[in-house]
């Protein structure tokens, strides 16, 4: 058996998240149903995260593991033609240790968080940013995001349905940019709580608009409790940027 790692790109639009399901596609139905049209074996693929539905990815590390005498080019130009046409592409693969895991060998993930600050409405990034209309100050959303970068109990950014053992997570970056009609937030940790993310962007967001003050957010992250949430920003705005593994 060889296992390849894969670097993955999609559009989470028609997707009801990553990890297959019963009622819906997924991304990982969508590869593995590939990779077993290029080797005739029923794979199973593992992943540095599990997005929601509508989140979309630039990055996503994933790996299988297959019999089949076959390189790691011939492996992703099958694997990318018998994706078509849904919107996904292996944009690498590569040969990895036995030992190397997309998630469990992580050790750091990078979202990307999109808001299109604009009246008209969009139309080349439908579903691929959250539209507000409403002016947001970004450089106030700045400065409310950095009281939560550290360690903390963020339970009022947690979904009611995470499974994570512990509500303790290590932010290490959460900025927040303009560019142009766009608004940016990038975080980066370890790994995340079920809805942080998005949870985080909500309460930003509010910043942004002026209807809550700076200090809220800290506030919110202080009250430890899920009821303290003002906003939970929609899936289509997320992007799976990049996960960091030993050595790269």
């Amino acid at each position: 058996m060889t296992r390849f790692a894969l670097t993955l790109e999609f559009d989470g639009t028609p997707f009801f998240g990553f990890q297959r399901q019963a009622h819906g596609p997924s991304v990982q139905q969508a590869v593995e149903e590939a990779v077993h049209a290029t080797t005739g074996e029923t794979v199973t693929l593992h992943a540095a995260g599990r997005t929601d539905a509508g989140v979309h990815a630039l990055g996503m590390r994933a790996h299988v593991e297959v019999a089949k005498d076959i390189d790691a080019f011939r492996l992703m130009e099958a694997v990318n033609h018998h994706l078509r046409p849904a919107p996904i592409a292996v944009l690498d693969c590569a040969v990895v240790p036995d030992d190397w895991h997309a998630r469990f060998s992580c050790i750091g993930r990078e979202y990307l968080y999109r808001i299109a600050n604009r009246r008209a409405p969009l139309t080349l990034d439908l579903n691929r940013a959250w539209q507000v209309a409403h002016p947001l100050d970004a450089e106030a959303m700045h400065r409310a995001a950095q009281a939560l970068v550290g360690r903390h109990d963020f339970t009022t950014f947690r979904s009611v349905h995470c499974q994570a053992q512990s509500p303790e997570k290590t932010l290490d970056l959460l900025s927040v940019e303009r560019i142009g009609d766009e608004v940016h937030i990038r975080a980066a940790a370890r790994s995340f709580l079920h809805h942080q993310v998005r949870s985080m962007v909500g309460c930003l967001a509010l910043v942004g608009m002026g209807r809550w003050r700076e200090e809220q957010v800290g506030e919110a992250l202080a009250a430890r409790d899920r009821s303290a949430l003002g906003l939970n920003a929609p899936s289509e705005g997320l992007y799976f940027v990049r996960a960091l593994y030993p050595g790269e």
